[in-house]
């Protein structure tokens, strides 16, 4: 807490941010909150999704508010009813200990009335979308006109939603003598626009480079056939037990088809896009925040505002006609300090989007391979042995242990062992093992000559995949193991690449050269007591997908909260086993 109270909070403010558990400022939190509550400013901050923007100009805000006067002090501009609602919780939360003030949220979708007495009650600070508060105020439901501070949070956002008008038409309505704060992930020009029109020598803040990408966030990209996006996606799905992920498509028929296709196959999956009403887009985000539904799949105006830290993957189905739009669907992984992952599924043609999203985000790119059918069994086998280990067990069994004991009487243990691991494998074996390579061919010349797939130089003694057990559960990301295996063997930055973790397990690359450092190593290596486990795959062309994280299977699971089929954009479970996978 001293470390915020370094930044100039009062006692009160102070106390909620105990409650809520923060123990250190966001760089963008502790640039901002100084700054705004120093003095009456205009401020520009350009900051990632996902970096505490809204702790950022809220604590100053209502530090600054008069709650002794009922009049509307302070405007926040959000792009989406989601948003909105979220800002206006965190709102209330930092707030708690402040008495009288009130803070109310203007959104679409919902009784004006209702929310026009709110405001009649006194509220020092509305938090709105651009039309329904365009609307308000045409009514004269909503007098901004002696408002102190506006805040204008995710701007390019929403510029990018056509709001451009509307914003303009609100900011008019607003006194010359106020405060703005613009905080934006990107700066591109209508954004400039509204900042050079209504701000005042605005201070500049910047965390990252602009229009950079997180750098917790990875980025893959895996060429296949036009014909060939879909199977890619389950495969994906499929090499990351524990993904829980947003799949991004460019149009609503697309979005719903996917969607459609992903829960025929068994996977818990939903829709959202615009042509659902407010209720279904209610149920939807409601089920993919409780994770009853883990593959999201939606388009960039319907995904605006979700906010939920625990995305391991964002997945580009199809890649945005925008490069800023790129950068905020990779902003919904990676987010509170966590490391995540977005993918690319392109084509050959589209191979050229690559370079000009790597110079516009500032980091690079890693090709990968789709991962064959076989590599997905070997990372599915090894799930499900410590799914097994894992295991609690229930004791209401011990009843039956008797009559089930004498059926397996004469099976040993390793055979006993085989028979319960193939009860689940075989149908994803039987599934995957006749199936095709996906990746595409002679892409080569789209990239650098000789470069790796990671980036790097090629390996003049070919490149070797290793197994090792310990992952997710074990507190390690994709990042912080890379650090743990350079570390441990005194190997370069470039010399361990393709480390995927999954939740028990992980895997990674290094040249031939090293093999024998490696074996040497960790032939009796321990952590905390442990044993340190590392092979050489079973499986060593194996060039798999990013890391996921620790969850349930989610395929087949009977879990309550998803949509009845027809229900356009939901989720429901498959009356059918899953075709390739485990229950």
């Amino acid at each position: 807490m001293s470390k915020f109270k370094e930044l100039g909070l009062q006692e009160s403010l102070l106390s909620a941010v105990a409650d809520l558990g923060f123990e250190t400022p966001s760089e963008v939190q502790e640039k901002a909150i100084p700054i705004l509550l120093e003095s009456e400013t205009d401020l520009v901050a350009l900051a990632q999704t996902g970096t505490g923007k809204t702790a950022a100009f809220g604590f100053p805000l209502i530090q600054k508010i008069d709650s002794a006067s009922r009049t509307t002090q302070g405007l926040i501009l959000s792009p989406t009813r989601e948003l909105c609602l979220q800002i206006t919780n965190e709102m209330q939360l930092y707030s708690k200990y402040e008495k009288g003030i009130n803070i109310v949220a203007i959104y679409g979708g919902a009784s004006i009335t209702d929310q026009a007495r709110q405001i009649k009650r006194g509220a020092q600070i509305v938090v709105a979308t651009p039309g329904r508060m365009k609307d308000m105020i045409r009514r004269g439901i909503v007098d901004i006109s002696k408002i102190d501070y506006c805040i204008l949070d995710e701007a390019d956002e929403m510029l990018n939603m056509g709001f451009f008008e509307d914003i303009q038409d609100i900011l008019s309505n607003t006194p010359k003598e106020k405060s703005t704060w613009l905080f934006s992930a990107t700066m591109p020009k209508e954004v400039s626009t509204i900042a050079k029109k209504f701000m005042h020598h605005p201070q500049e803040i910047t965390v990252g480079d602009k229009n950079a990408g997180a750098t917790t966030v990875q980025h893959e990209y895996y060429v296949v056939g036009g014909r060939d996006r879909y199977p890619a996606l389950k495969r994906l799905a499929d090499a990351n037990p524990g993904i829980f992920s947003v799949i991004f498509c460019r149009t609503k028929r697309d979005t719903q088809r996917v969607a459609e296709k992903l829960i025929e196959d068994g996977y818990n999956a939903g829709a959202l896009h615009g042509d659902l009403s407010q209720n279904q887009r209610d149920l939807v985000m409601n089920s993919f925040r409780k994770k009853q539904v883990q593959l999201l799949v939606a388009t960039d105006v319907a995904a605006r505002g979700i906010d939920v830290d625990d995305i391991t993957h964002v997945i580009n189905y199809q890649l945005p006609d925008e490069i800023e739009t790129y950068t905020h669907r990779s902003g919904r992984t990676g987010r509170a300090g966590k490391s995540g992952i977005s993918m690319v599924i392109i084509t050959r043609s589209e191979l050229r989007k690559i370079s000009a999203i790597e110079r516009k985000i500032k980091q690079d790119f890693i090709e990968k391979k789709i991962p064959s059918g076989i590599e997905i069994c070997e990372i599915q086998l090894y799930h499900l042995a410590n799914n097994i280990k894992d295991t609690k067990i229930n004791k209401d069994i011990d009843g039956y242990l008797p009559a089930i004991n004498d059926v397996l009487e004469g099976i040993d243990r390793e055979e006993l062992i085989k028979k319960i691991v193939s009860v689940e494998f075989s149908r994803f074996y039987n599934y995957y093992s006749k199936t095709h390579d996906l990746n595409s061919t002679d892409h080569s010349n789209k990239r650098e000559r000789g470069r790796r797939s990671d980036g790097e130089s090629a390996p003049k003694d070919g490149s070797v995949r290793y197994f090792i057990n310990v992952g997710e559960r074990d507190g390690y990301d994709w990042m912080s193991l890379k650090d743990f295996l350079r570390d441990k063997l005194g190997l370069d930055k470039e010399d361990v690449y393709k480390v995927d973790t999954k939740d028990s397990f992980s895997f990674f690359n290094t040249d031939a050269q090293f093999t024998p450092l490696i074996l040497e190593t960790f032939s009796d290596f321990k952590v905390d007591g442990r044993f340190i486990n590392v092979e050489v795959s079973k499986n060593p062309g194996s060039r798999g997908g990013g890391g996921g994280r620790k969850k349930d299977r989610f395929r087949g699971k009977k879990k309550d909260g998803g949509y009845k089929k027809g229900n356009k954009g939901g989720s429901y479970k498959s009356k059918s086993k899953r075709k390739s996978g485990f229950y």
